[in-house]
């Protein structure tokens, strides 16, 4: 049993370190801008509704309240993803999931649409020169 206790030592070190780590976290450089212009890319989407705790927001103030919620938890997150999850698809406050209403009165998850609309500039950052 002696012999695993520098290997138990290690893991532990290794565990501790990357908790510490993912406790100061933040989003790189690339995953940052992402989120902003993913949040810009709101904003600008006149037509869409946003429903937060039984209230309707325009695009424009849906955009506000995501930024500021990322400023608040940005030092939790890591990728654009946990932006979404924590950002921008529900309430910290009732946990209630936030919704979108489409152009034609079609309501989607928050979170299923905005993980789309991310998929969509992933790809266009791909297929954009030097990305």
């Amino acid at each position: 049993m002696a012999s695993f206790k520098p290997l138990r030592s290690a893991l532990l070190a290794l565990v501790l370190g990357a908790s510490a780590l993912l406790a100061h976290a933040t989003p790189s450089d690339t995953e940052n801008r992402l989120i902003d212009t993913l949040i810009q890319h709101v904003s600008a989407m006149r037509s869409m509704i946003f429903l937060r705790n039984g209230s309707e927001y325009n695009a424009a103030d849906a955009a506000k309240h995501m930024q500021a919620k990322y400023d608040y938890f940005k030092k939790e997150l890591v990728t654009a993803e946990d932006f979404i999850d924590r950002c921008a698809s529900r309430s910290e406050m009732t946990g209630q999931a936030y919704k979108v209403k489409l152009t034609g009165g079609v309501v989607r998850d928050a979170n299923e649409f905005l993980n789309g609309e991310l998929r969509a500039l992933r790809q266009g950052a791909k297929k954009a020169p030097g990305g």
